[in-house]
């Protein structure tokens, strides 16, 4: 590749990321299905229809925020599941080191999550889900869980999963003095439910 075209291709890339950042500033204060193109593209600098040098549609930009978070997060965990040492505890606090340096991406996510754009809350729901398929395969090879069936492990992975968003969601929009709080307590619930899973017996079949 000649220096030009890597210079071309290092602003491609900034202006990509500008484009990415300005929607997340935008969305913070309206939500994703209120913006307009022209508006996202004058946050980076560009004229609109040079927006579409870098993304198809806007909702191909959103799915690439998604992807930034959602699916980040979920190739980070598997890189901690491959650490047979990895507890619970260590797992959640973690996610929240990740979470920590992108809140902007992550207050994104959690308000896409619950309304919004049809298209973002699925390929977000789509994302969470595959999370707990892959916690139920962890699960599934926990011997104390032999008898389970695997829509009992499904169950508790959901269980877990849905724990741990709700306290991202929480801990993105507490204060500086509350977050360590929130961590603490998403860490305790998890282990609670823990306990729970450790105690209980599904049902025989009849």
């Amino acid at each position: 590749m000649t220096e030009q075209a890597a210079t071309r291709n290092e602003r491609k890339e900034r202006t990509r990321q500008a484009l990415l950042e300005g929607t997340l500033a935008l969305a913070s204060d309206r939500g994703f299905a209120a913006l307009s193109l022209r508006e996202i593209a004058r946050s980076a600098g560009i004229v609109p229809t040079a927006f579409y040098r870098h993304f198809e549609s806007l909702e191909d930009l959103g799915a690439t925020l998604v992807d930034d978070g959602v699916t980040a997060l979920r190739l980070a965990l598997r890189e901690v599941r491959r650490n047979p040492d990895a507890g619970l505890t260590e797992t959640v606090r973690f996610v929240f080191d990740q979470v920590g340096p992108k809140r902007d991406l992550f207050g994104f996510l959690t308000r896409e999550r619950h309304g919004g754009s049809a298209v973002l809350r699925r390929a977000i729901a789509t994302e969470l889900q595959l999370i707990v398929r892959e916690l139920v395969a962890d699960l599934s090879r926990v011997r104390a869980l032999d008898e389970w069936s695997p829509r009992d492990l499904e169950i508790a992975a959901d269980l877990l999963v849905s724990t741990v968003t709700d306290g991202i969601a929480a801990y993105i929009s507490a204060s500086s003095r509350e977050a360590q709080h929130i961590i603490d307590r998403t860490v305790q619930q998890v282990r609670l439910i823990s306990l729970g899973m450790g105690a209980w017996s599904p049902p025989k079949p009849r």
